[in-house]
C-alpha cells in the first residue's frame, strides 16, 4: 500500500452490540473497495477480521482486528472491536487509535444497549460518531423504526443522510438526501436510478436532515427558521463541520452481506469523516508539563501503543498509533514507561492475520513492530530527544473471578506463563494468588471472556485447566473468656522436654493477635515470654472451626511452672499450642464472613429487580442516590453471595448495569452458613485436626 499523508487518512472504529453486523459490514468495505478479492462470510470462518480459532469456533468477535482499503485518493483504517461485553476491551483500544466511531446497528435489532455504550464511549473520548443501520436485507428489517428510536434517543443531532425506499420488506433504492440521488444494488455493484419516492416521509426526513445541519452554525439555524431551503453547499459543508465537533451524528444505511450502499458510506467517510491531521493529542513532557503535539511527520517521533498479540509461535506484535513524526526499521526510541531505549525492527500494515512489511508509518497512521520486549499496551514510544508521555488505554475494570486449577499435575508454570502471555494482550484479565486460600484466580469481564482464556491456555499453550467458584476468606474469632492450661512433657532418654502455661484467651477488636504476661514470682522464666507468644502467632492462622485465621484474640499468659534442666523455647512454644488448642473450643468460637460495599448504578426501570437480587443475598441496602444514568444503590452483602453478581446484573439490565465492590469489614456469620463451610472445611481436611 502507498504511503498517504495525514490529510488522507481515516481511523474507524467500527462499535456495536453483538451480531449487529460490525464484522460483515467492515468485510463488505474491504471488498467493495478492491482491498479484497472474495467477500468472506462470518458463517463460512473466513472473514479478514475474525481470524482467531477462537473468533472461527464461536462465530463472534473477542478481540479487536485492523485492516485497511483505499478508495478515492483516500486511506481507512479499520479498527473492528468486538460487541459482546466480555469483550469490551477491544473497543477501548479501537476508539483509542480512531478519530471516529462508526456505530453499526442491526436494522431488525434496533437501537440496542451495546450501540447506546458505543455512542456514549465515543462521547467521552471526543470522537466523531457516525451511525450505520445495517442487514436491511433481512426479512422484517425497518431502517425508519431504527431512526425514530435514534431521533427518541439522542435528539436533533441525529442527522439521516443515506436512507432507503422500501416496498414492504424490500428495499427497492438508497437515497443520498444531499444529492437527491438514487442507487440501486445488483450483484453488489450500484447504478443510479430515478429519483425515489419516500412517499410521506420525504419532508419528514428532509425537516430531519436540515435541522441537525442548522444547528451547527448561527447563520444556518436563522436561516432554516425562517423557512428558507438550504442549499446542497451549505448542507455538505455543515455535516463535515457537524461531525467533526460532535453536533451532528450522521445515519447512513445498507445491508453488509450483499454490499448495498456500502459504496455510499465509503464516499461519506472520504469526504466527510475527520482526517487524522486534525486529532492533535495532549501530552506529558518530562518535567510533568501538558502539551499539545500535532500530528506532523516532520516532528520528533511519538506514537502509542493501543494494542498488543502475544503469540507463541509468531511472537509479540505491539500495535501502535504515530502521532507525531515517523517510525522506521531504524528508528531508535525510548518507552517513556520505563525509559529504556527501543530499537524498530521491521515495521508492518496490519491486513486482520497478515502484516505487510513497509519502510516507515509516518504521523496520523497504524502500525504494528514486532518483538519489543518491554513495551506493553499503553505505552508511549517517543524520540529521545523529546520525551513525551501519550493517554494509554482506558480499559474496564474486572468483575468475574475464577479460580484456575491445572486438569495435569506439574502443569502450574504452563499456565501461569500462559496465563502472562495473555494478559499482554488482553490488560482487562487480572491474575493473582489469593495467598489465604492458596487459590490462584483469573479475573476478567465475564463467563465468556474466562471461557475463552481456558480455550486459549489449551490451544496455544498446552495447559488444561478446570475453573470454579474462588473460595471465600472467611475468619474466626471468640466470644468468651476462658482460661486453659498447656502442659508439654516429654522424656526420651538424656534432657527430656518441659513446658507448662496458664493462658487466658478472651476477645479483642484487633485483627492480630494481642499478647500479654501477668506472670507472678517467675513461674514461667521472662526468656521463654517469646517462646509462647511465637507458639500462639504460629496457630492463630488456622482456627478450630474450619481452619481460617483467627482474628480478634487476646492472649494473656497468668502462670506456669518450668524446669531447670528439661524446659527449653521449644517446650514452651509446644506447650502454647497446646493451650490454644485446648482453650479456643471453650471460648464460644465463631465464623465470620466478609462484608463487601456494593455500589450499583442500575436504570431506574430496573432498579426494583436489582434491591430484589441483592437481598436475595442476604444483602442490606444502606440507600440510593441518583446517578447519571439513572440510580446508584449502595449495600452491604456477604462476599461469598457475590460470586455471579456481574452477570446476573448484566442480565437484569441488558448489560446497561455496573457496579463496584469493595471488602468493607468481617462480622458473625448465620448460623446455617457458619454450619455449611464447616462441613466443607472438614470434607476437604482442614478443621479442628490434621
Amino acid at each position: 500500500m502507498k504511503p498517504y499523508s495525514a490529510e488522507k487518512i481515516k481511523n474507524i472504529a467500527l462499535l456495536g452490540h453483538g451480531s449487529s453486523g460490525k464484522t460483515s459490514l467492515a468485510e463488505a468495505m474491504l471488498f467493495t473497495a478492491g482491498a479484497t478479492d472474495r467477500l468472506g462470510k462470518i458463517a463460512d470462518g473466513n472473514t479478514v477480521m475474525d481470524f482467531d480459532p477462537e473468533e472461527k469456533k464461536r462465530k463472534v468477535s473477542v478481540a479487536a482486528a485492523a485492516a485497511s482499503l483505499e478508495w478515492k485518493d483516500t486511506k481507512l483504517n479499520l479498527l473492528d472491536a468486538p460487541g459482546l461485553f466480555d469483550f469490551a476491551g477491544g473497543s477501548s483500544e479501537s476508539l483509542r487509535a480512531a478519530e471516529t466511531a462508526l456505530i453499526v446497528l442491526s436494522g431488525k435489532s434496533g437501537l440496542t444497549v451495546g450501540a447506546q455504550k458505543a455512542y456514549k464511549a465515543a462521547s467521552l473520548a471526543k470522537r466523531a460518531k457516525i451511525f450505520f443501520v445495517s442487514k436491511l436485507d433481512s426479512e422484517n428489517a425497518d431502517y425508519y423504526k431504527v431512526l425514530a428510536a435514534l431521533k427518541e434517543k439522542f435528539g436533533a443531532s441525529v442527522c439521516p443522510v443515506v436512507v432507503p425506499e422500501m416496498a414492504g420488506d424490500a428495499v427497492m433504492s438508497y437515497v443520498n438526501l444531499v444529492t437527491g440521488k438514487s442507487w440501486v444494488y445488483k450483484d453488489g455493484k450500484s447504478v443510479e436510478a430515478p429519483a425515489a419516492d419516500l412517499g410521506d416521509r420525504r419532508e419528514e426526513l428532509y425537516n430531519a436532515l436540515h435541522e441537525a445541519v442548522a444547528l451547527t452554525d448561527e447563520a444556518l439555524m436563522e436561516k432554516y427558521f425562517s423557512g428558507e431551503a438550504l442549499t446542497a453547499d451549505e448542507i455538505r459543508k455543515g455535516i463535515a463541520e457537524g461531525v467533526r465537533s460532535g453536533d451532528i451524528t450522521p445515519v447512513l444505511c445498507g445491508a453488509g452481506l450483499n454490499c448495498e450502499g456500502i459504496d455510499l458510506l465509503l464516499n461519506f467517510l472520504a469526504a466527510e469523516a475527520p482526517s487524522s491531521k486534525s486529532a492533535s493529542e495532549p501530552a506529558m513532557d518530562d518535567s510533568g508539563g501538558e502539551i499539545t503535539l500535532d500530528v506532523d511527520e516532520d516532528a520528533p517521533a511519538a506514537a502509542v501503543v493501543f494494542k498488543t498479540v502475544a503469540d507463541p509461535f509468531v511472537g509479540k506484535l505491539s500495535f501502535f498509533k504515530v502521532v507525531s513524526g515517523k517510525l522506521s526499521t531504524s528508528s531508535h526510541v525510548v518507552n517513556a514507561r520505563t525509559g529504556e531505549a527501543e530499537r524498530i525492527g521491521k515495521v508492518m500494515y496490519i491486513h486482520g492475520s497478515k502484516q505487510e512489511e513497509t519502510t516507515q508509518i509516518a504521523a496520523g497512521d497504524i502500525g504494528a513492530v514486532a518483538k519489543l520486549g518491554g513495551v506493553i499496551t499503553g505505552d508511549t514510544l517517543c524520540d529521545a530527544a523529546r520525551k513525551v508521555t501519550l493517554k494509554g488505554v482506558e480499559f474496564p475494570a474486572a468483575t468475574l473471578s475464577m479460580a484456575v486449577h491445572p486438569k495435569a499435575k506439574g502443569d502450574e508454570e504452563k499456565i501461569a506463563a500462559g496465563l502472562f502471555r495473555l494478559i499482554e494482550e488482553d490488560p482487562t484479565l487480572v491474575f493473582e494468588t489469593n495467598v489465604e486460600t492458596r487459590e490462584q484466580i483469573i479475573s476478567g469481564l465475564g463467563e465468556q471472556h474466562l471461557d475463552v482464556v481456558a480455550s486459549k491456555l489449551k490451544s496455544k499453550f498446552g495447559a488444561e485447566v478446570e475453573l470454579t467458584i474462588p473460595r471465600v476468606a472467611y475468619r474466626e474469632t471468640i466470644r468468651k473468656k476462658v482460661k486453659v492450661q498447656g502442659r508439654h512433657k516429654k522424656q526420651s532418654g538424656g534432657h527430656g522436654q518441659f513446658g507448662d502455661v496458664w493462658i487466658e484467651f478472651e476477645p479483642t477488636d484487633s485483627d492480630s493477635l494481642v499478647f500479654e504476661e501477668k506472670v507472678f514470682g517467675g513461674a514461667v522464666p521472662r526468656n521463654f515470654f517469646p517462646a509462647v507468644e511465637k507458639g500462639l502467632l504460629d496457630c492463630v492462622g488456622k482456627g478450630v472451626l474450619a481452619g481460617y485465621p483467627v482474628v480478634g484474640l487476646k492472649a494473656t499468659l497468668v502462670d506456669g511452672s518450668y524446669h531447670p534442666v528439661d524446659s527449653s523455647e521449644m517446650s514452651f512454644k509446644m506447650a502454647a499450642a497446646l493451650a490454644y488448642k485446648a482453650g479456643l473450643p471453650q471460648a464460644s468460637p465463631s465464623l465470620l464472613e466478609p462484608i463487601g460495599l456494593l455500589k450499583a448504578v442500575v436504570p431506574d426501570e430496573h432498579m426494583g429487580d436489582v434491591i430484589g437480587d441483592v437481598n436475595k443475598r442476604r444483602g442490606r441496602v444502606l440507600g440510593m442516590n441518583p446517578a447519571e444514568d439513572g440510580q446508584e444503590i449502595d449495600a452491604e452483602v456477604p462476599m461469598a453471595e457475590m460470586g455471579d453478581f456481574s452477570v446476573t446484573l448484566r442480565s437484569i439490565t441488558q448489560g446497561r448495569g455496573s457496579f463496584t465492590l469493595a471488602f468493607e469489614r468481617y462480622e458473625d456469620a448465620p448460623p446455617q452458613v457458619s454450619q455449611k463451610v464447616i462441613e466443607e472445611a472438614k470434607a476437604a481436611g482442614h478443621g479442628k485436626e490434621e
